[in-house]
């Protein structure tokens, strides 16, 4: 686990800024905006080091995912303005101290479900708001390495046969 610095906490509000202006920017619903965002190669990007380098502002950012995937007017529920720069935080957050990818958070998380815990959690600390969420879904960081060992026992018993 690392721990969250300067660049990290940048990113956090760059992600943060995008989900909240794709309320007035795009036409989807922020459930498809998110998800689209989440597979994106846009977040492939922000999730190595040196995003932040890159000459990419939030026009380019949400402009270039409307290009990945198309435009879409699927699904009519916007989230809150707050709401939408909180679920962009805590993504970004849980995946730059776990080195996790995007996808990877999104598998555990769906935008419905964190932007249920918005109101009980939004004025928490991030770590706490993960530790949280990781303790009500009954994930360890043992289960993490757990699951890599499991995975590579499966690989090598496949090259025995």
């Amino acid at each position: 686990m690392r721990k969250m610095d300067h660049y990290g906490l940048k990113l956090c509000q760059f992600q943060a800024q995008l989900f909240q202006n794709s309320i007035e920017e795009t036409e989807c619903s922020s459930g498809i905006f998110i998800r689209r965002f989440m597979h994106s190669d846009l977040a492939k990007r922000m999730d190595t080091d040196g995003f932040l380098f890159n000459a990419t502002d939030l026009e380019d950012a949400l402009s270039e995912i409307e290009i990945e995937f198309g435009k879409s007017n699927y699904g009519k529920i916007k989230y809150g303005s707050e709401e939408l720069y909180w679920t962009g935080y805590i993504y970004r957050y849980w995946s730059y101290i776990n080195e996790k990818s995007s996808k990877q958070i999104y598998k555990i998380i769906k935008p419905d479900e964190l932007r249920k815990m918005y109101f009980p959690y939004h004025s928490l600390d991030p770590e706490q708001v993960i530790e949280r969420i990781k303790e009500s879904k009954g994930i360890k960081e043992e289960d993490d390495i757990q699951r890599g060992v499991e995975v590579m026992r499966k690989v090598r018993a496949k090259h025995k046969k």
